[in-house]
């Protein structure tokens, strides 16, 4: 069985025991967070589809760690104009684990 939630404002697919990397959360290494916005849960022809949430579903998942990603350049030009700017950044995110998905 897997869910479609929303998290961070994007939508995500997740199954159970799947790692992912979703954008920071308030939470610590080794807390569980519980996302209540669900929008689609179950699997082929048992598939129940919300509007715009499932009602009583959530999804469980435990953090396993918080860290940055990878560096992003961000290069900016201008020909013949003498113009160059190089910037970087990198995305706080959190490693969760899908401990559970509930459906009631």
């Amino acid at each position: 069985m897997y869910a479609v939630i929303e998290i961070s404002g994007k939508q995500q697919i997740v199954k159970k025991d799947e790692i992912i990397k979703v954008d920071r959360l308030n939470a610590e290494k080794g807390e569980s967070v519980t996302v209540n916005r669900v929008l689609a849960l179950g699997e082929g022809e048992n598939m129940t589809f919300g509007t715009p949430l499932v009602k009583g579903a959530s999804v469980i998942f435990e953090v396993l760690e918080n860290r940055k990603d990878k560096k992003v350049i961000v290069f900016k030009k201008k020909r013949r104009k003498r113009y160059e700017v190089k910037r970087g950044h990198r995305q706080y995110l959190s490693v969760v684990k899908v401990k559970e998905i509930i459906n009631s």
